[in-house]
């Protein structure tokens, strides 16, 4: 399994000097397994980076969205392989409250992006889940889902695949102030024992009260999350627009504080753009 980043910013771009080491593209991380599936979680502006790569094969791609905020569609009309005669696309979209799975496919109609979506040549596919069904196959992996804390809701996702488990749970507030879609040992039991948690630390403690409800965690409660869940390797991901890459450098030191006065084992790093992750079978 080889997993990559191509986009981890949250809410919206962040081009400039100051965004180089970590990147200013949203929303997208790519994973390939071992069979050749290639499954891509969200299709922020990272995925249009990904497009060189997916165009040279002919296989299915296979998209996961956690939900239909802009930071994390507005990449997909720019991915090529839509455009791609018969290349089959599944677009599996998040259990959110909105009543219109094919959102990413509207946000091509009328008077918002000058190619309909209709002059689009792949076969693409919404598959739209039972809300209550909780696990489900693409390609060798199985794939497991819980709602994620967020205005508008979503979904969290565990991949299993090649002896490994990827948690992506990105857009969560871990102690929101409304009701709670998914409680923390939910999410601990969720996430136990993977190889990688991709989490959402868009904030820090520093930010709070004011961002509360905004359906973001802070990094220290990530951490929190990791340790709790057993996990490997903790990335960092939908880091604020506002954050320098200095910044992120201190997000991450600031949490390894935490791991090291918990003597714990756990590795923490802020995800990258263009950052490759290989996993290797036990």
């Amino acid at each position: 399994m080889r997993l990559t980043f191509y986009g981890v910013r949250g809410s919206i771009p962040t081009p400039g000097a100051d965004f180089v080491r970590y990147g200013g593209n949203t929303a997208c991380v790519h994973i390939e397994l071992e069979d050749g599936t290639d499954i891509v979680l969200d299709s922020g502006t990272g995925i249009r980076l990904l497009s060189a790569q997916l165009i040279q094969k002919t296989s299915p791609i296979n998209i996961l969205l956690s939900h239909n905020h802009w930071d994390h569609i507005q990449g997909f009309p720019f991915f090529t392989p839509i455009y791609q005669k018969g290349r089959e696309i599944n677009i599996f979209p998040g259990q959110t409250n909105l009543d219109e799975p094919d959102q990413i496919l509207r946000q091509m109609e009328g008077s918002l992006f000058p190619v309909p979506r209709t002059a689009l040549h792949a076969n693409i596919d919404i598959v739209q889940l039972p809300a209550e069904q909780e696990s489900f196959t693409v390609g060798s992996a199985h794939i497991k889902r819980v709602p994620m804390n967020h205005p508008g809701k979503g979904s969290a996702y565990c991949i299993e695949a090649d002896g490994c488990k990827i948690a992506y749970i990105t857009d969560n507030e871990l102690y929101p102030p409304y009701k709670k879609e998914t409680d923390f040992q939910t999410f601990a039991t969720f996430a136990s024992n993977a190889d990688l948690l991709i989490h959402d630390a868009q904030y820090m403690g520093s930010d709070m009260p004011a961002k509360n409800g905004w359906g973001h965690s802070v990094a220290e409660e990530a951490v929190k999350l990791a340790m709790a869940s057993n996990v490997k390797r903790l990335a960092l991901y939908s880091h604020d627009p506002e954050r320098t890459d200095d910044d992120i450098d201190f997000v991450v030191a600031h949490c390894n504080d935490f791991v090291v006065a918990a003597e714990s084992p756990l590795t923490i790093f802020a995800s990258a753009e263009g950052q490759t992750l290989n996993f290797n079978k036990p």
